[in-house]
């Protein structure tokens, strides 16, 4: 297929594109590189602009017919958007309306979409399949649903074709250590549980909350390996050729670790012992969110390579000792 990437040069979205040019997929990458980082993406075609920018959008689409359009353009930190909504909604849902009036214009009508697991908010079960109900607690999570149900009109109205991959946590890095997570500010556990070890200790590790109603009282959270997300996005790709309309998948591995548990896990990893500063809850976090990805598996014939914390910290260490943004300052 050929493939236009919004957003090919975040962390996820450099991983689908070397795990979709790797199955021989052609591979167009758009990205305004606020949060992305070229050199995630060196040797693919590279167009650096936003999706909101109408006339640099068509410019792009005109030039080729894609196949396939993927989404990762996104804000992603529930904190901050508790904090500063506007921005979210201007850049994850406006910002995503333009995109899909430009695809409408130049006749692109499949779109694969980053969505995630925070559309469900608190979880009313143990694990959590796509007939949860959705009432997510933060903007990210609110701004997300906006877009999926948008599709779900899209494909009504203009016979729009999509697939929405919901995630869990995504984590860890390619094993070749060639591309990994690189945030700035770097806000997710297992990058920050690195980045300390890096440091030698000279950099300290939050811990938000040690008082939810969990075994240890730290979140629990379903980790899922960035290279399965990959590989769920090429199936998902494949399924739109031959399946109309709007559909929503989970991906996770249907485990929860809490907080504490990876701690653990990474210094078995890294041989280190890692100490951390109990703090506050964060604005906006459940305390567990835990996948059922049963329809995933059975509609897509998907399924995940890494199944447990230490195998997917394993191929984050590599990247992240020896990488300049894991290095204190």
């Amino acid at each position: 297929m050929k493939i236009l990437i919004c957003g090919g040069a975040g962390y996820i979205g450099s991983h689908i594109a070397k795990a979709a040019a790797d199955a021989g997929h052609q591979i167009t990458i758009v990205d305004n590189l606020v949060t992305g980082h070229q050199e995630s993406i060196a040797g693919f075609e590279f167009h650096q602009g936003d999706i909101g920018d109408l006339a640099f959008m068509e410019s792009v689409l005109k030039v080729n017919s894609y196949d396939l359009v993927m989404h990762f353009c996104a804000f992603s930190l529930v904190g901050e958007s508790v904090k500063d909504p506007a921005s979210y909604y201007q850049n994850n849902v406006a910002q995503t309306l333009n995109l899909l009036q430009t695809m409408k214009q130049t006749g692109h009508k499949r779109l694969v979409f980053s969505s995630t697991a925070a559309v469900y908010g608190n979880p009313e079960q143990q694990a959590i399949n796509e007939n949860h109900p959705k009432n997510p607690i933060n903007p990210y999570g609110r701004g997300k649903w906006m877009v999926e149900q948008i599709l779900l009109d899209y494909a009504q109205a203009y016979g729009m074709d999509s697939v929405c991959l919901r995630y869990f946590n995504a984590a860890g890095a390619d094993p070749s250590a060639s591309i990994g997570e690189k945030h700035n500010p770097e806000t997710h556990l297992i990058p920050n549980i690195l980045k300390s070890v890096a440091s030698g200790g000279e950099l300290t590790l939050n811990v938000f909350g040690t008082d939810y109603q969990t075994p240890d009282g730290s979140c629990v959270r379903d980790y899922i390996h960035v290279n399965d997300l990959a590989s769920a996005h090429l199936l998902a790709g494949e399924y739109l050729q031959s399946n109309s309309g709007y559909h929503a998948f989970n991906l996770g591995i249907g485990k929860g670790f809490s907080v504490l548990e990876v701690i653990k896990a990474a210094e078995a990893v890294t041989g280190q012992k890692i100490e951390y500063k109990p703090c506050d809850r964060r604005p906006g976090d459940p305390p567990v969110l835990v996948a059922d990805s049963t329809l995933a598996q059975n509609t897509l014939g998907w399924q995940p390579a890494y199944t447990d914390i230490e195998s997917i910290i394993k191929t984050a260490w590599p990247w992240h000792k020896n990488s300049e943004a894991f290095k204190p300052q």
